[in-house]
């Protein structure tokens, strides 16, 4: 197959086809769709990475955090075994001596015989805080559970990573918890460290929340956006270059062009050709219908001379000269051939013309086809065929009368060809949701199943054909033409035309066109 077929069945059926793989392969969307997917999938492997690295980093630097608050507890044990009410007073300076700038104490006491966490007091702070206050943060570590522990059992050595807000406002890290039992109840050293040594880190907290995670996250995200953007652009103006062929295509386009409907200045040169070309298909199409009338006008003339200098010689040569009677004959029956040649190249350019550009204008099929069958009365009538018709009235599409007419023109005569005398063909145009669907149905021998598409093609032709005078093949009107013409002038008005054996004898053949809008 040349170029110039493959585009024009590209053009009218959308005959190529690529497999999945192949659409796949270069498909925008599916691009964008993996696209997307690493975007998910980077992110997540990078985070589980990095979290497990923080994880680690935590582990080794609360490890320590707490080894130094159990050192701290451990140093404040001989004091609380052997408390007394002189130890009580001692003991916020003790601790006071132990705590530093980011590290602190709390000391909570359960006397023996106390249930539940009321039963557990605060009994000193470091940094130091008032009793209303001490009552308050008291409230605050029933809350976090903190006391769940306790008031079960006293043998507690808890590490932890506990976020504490104190009442004033500042935020503390508690890092562990060790119980120590003495004869009067149960002692519990809290160690806290400043939540300032751990700005932005994650302990304590989930790890997303830490200020890395975010602006990383803010930054990928703003990346993600403008990709996505750009991909959307692009995508935009492939669609309005798209909906825009469709309306030249269709005849809706008025002034419009691919430069206009462009926003993107990458694509200009594209668009630029895309107008090139068009305009080149339209002048190809004109120049194609103005040669197709010019030829058939410059080939019937010498056809027509011909055919009137053949009377005289039909009148002087004698019915006994059977040899010059068959030779007149050969010679009106050549000519009958060339006309219907002439008539049949005519037809093939306009259809490629129509194909080019085909003419669009808001016509009505249903008062068309009702002047075509009375003009149609006289050749059924001769044929000896009945003609049924049901036609809803108001159907417009958008197309050109000539396109229509020759639709209609060839799908009727194949019904005639075909018909039996005595026999029945109904013509039917009915009104679907969006579509005008026409329906022509004959009596005669339909064609096999496996060739109802073959007859769409060119010159493939299923009647029966009677030879010349000189034996030779005679197509009469048998070209093979017409049904592809009628594919060819459907498709391209966006329509599309099947074929169908009936059930009890003859063949259909259903024409769906789009409706105008109104």
């Amino acid at each position: 197959m040349n170029t110039k077929s493959a585009l024009s069945q590209t053009a009218a059926g959308y005959k190529v086809r690529r497999s999945p793989l192949n659409r796949a392969v270069h498909s925008l969307f599916a691009k964008f769709v993996i696209m997307v997917l690493v975007f998910f999938a980077v992110p997540a492997l990078l985070y589980q990475e990095f979290r497990q690295a923080d994880l680690d980093r935590q582990h080794i630097v609360l490890n320590a955090v707490r080894e130094q608050g159990r050192l701290m507890a451990e140093s404040l044990r001989p004091m609380l075994e052997s408390a007394g009410p002189s130890t009580l007073l001692e003991l916020p300076e003790e601790i006071q001596r132990l705590a530093t700038k980011n590290n602190g104490i709390k000391i909570l006491f359960r006397p023996i015989g106390e249930q539940g966490s009321q039963g557990v007091f605060f009994v000193a702070s470091e940094p130091r805080l008032s009793t209303d206050a001490l009552r308050k943060e008291k409230e605050t570590l029933i809350e976090q559970g903190v006391f769940d522990n306790l008031t079960a059992s006293c043998l507690i050595e808890r590490p932890m990573a506990l976020r504490h807000l104190r009442p004033s406002g500042i935020e503390e890290l508690l890092t562990s918890m060790t119980a120590i039992q003495t004869e009067a109840g149960c002692w519990v050293v809290i160690a806290t460290q400043s939540a300032e040594a751990f700005l932005g880190s994650s302990i304590g907290q989930p790890y997303w929340k830490t200020l890395e995670v975010q602006i990383a996250a803010g930054i990928y995200l703003g990346m993600a956006l403008i990709l996505t953007f750009l991909v959307f652009t692009v995508w935009r103006d492939l669609t309005r270059f798209r909906d825009l062929a469709r309306g030249i295509r269709e005849g809706r386009a008025g002034k419009s062009s691919f430069s206009v409907e462009n926003r993107v200045p990458e694509l200009e040169p594209v668009a630029h050709e895309f107008d090139k070309m068009t305009q080149t298909l339209q002048e190809s199409s004109d120049s194609i219908r103005r040669a197709a009338e010019d030829n058939a006008h410059a080939f019937k003339t010498p056809l027509a001379i011909i055919r009137q200098a053949l009377e005289p010689l039909n009148r002087t040569v004698d019915l006994d000269n059977k040899r010059g009677r068959r030779a007149l004959q050969v010679v009106e029956e050549a000519l009958d051939r060339l006309e219907n040649l002439v008539s049949t190249a005519r037809q093939l350019e306009h259809t490629s013309a129509e194909l080019l550009n085909p003419p669009r204008e808001k016509i009505d099929l249903s008062a068309l086809l009702l002047r075509m069958l009375e003009a149609y009365s006289g050749s059924f009538n001769a044929r000896g065929l009945i003609l049924q018709s049901a036609i809803d009235h108001g159907i417009t599409v958008l197309a050109g009368e000539e396109v229509l007419e020759t639709i209609i023109e060839n799908i009727i005569d194949n019904a005639l060809e075909a018909s039996p005398r005595g026999t029945t063909v109904s013509v039917e145009l009915m009104n679907g949701k969006k579509t005008a669907e026409l329906a022509v149905r004959d009596r005669g021998p339909g064609v096999p199943g496996s060739e109802l598409e073959r007859i769409f093609e060119r010159y493939v032709s299923y009647r029966e054909r009677k030879p010349m005078a000189d034996g030779e093949d005679n197509p009469g009107n048998h070209m093979g033409i017409g049904l592809w013409i009628v594919r060819r002038n459907v498709e391209a008005i966006g329509g599309f035309v099947r074929a169908e054996n009936r059930g009890d004898g003859g063949l259909s053949l259903v024409v769906s066109l789009p409706q105008s809008d109104d």
